[in-house]
């Protein structure tokens, strides 16, 4: 089953458009002194829990295989969401969840391909 799991989100990402709106080291729109440690976005024709498309980290350009994904809790805006993370080496989802604990200040579970 996790085979079938990880090729669905494989699938997923090849039959959408990658839209980076918050770029490497961009700062975030509404808290200018959080920095993005790597591009993130969303998944174009797809839908979140908050309306949106669903939302990604990008390691590194080229290969947009599944690498792995991100579970977050917002306490504040009472939701929670997946993240997926795109071509992503152990060291950048570590980066990602360092950020999203420390950072954003968002409890979060990363599972691993």
């Amino acid at each position: 089953m996790a085979a079938t799991f990880w090729q669905a989100l494989d699938g997923l990402v090849a039959g959408s458009r990658i839209i980076i709106d918050r770029p490497r080291h961009s700062a975030h729109p509404r808290y200018p002194e959080v920095i993005y440690p790597l591009d993130y976005g969303y998944l174009a024709g797809t839908v979140a829990m908050d309306g949106g498309g669903i939302d990604v980290w990008v390691g590194a350009e080229g290969n947009t295989q599944v690498t792995g994904l991100m579970t977050i809790v917002d306490l504040i805006k009472r939701d929670a969401e997946i993240k997926l993370l795109l071509n992503c080496s152990p060291e950048a989802i570590d980066t990602v969840q360092t950020f999203t604990e420390t950072v954003l200040y968002l409890p979060c579970l990363v599972m691993r391909r």
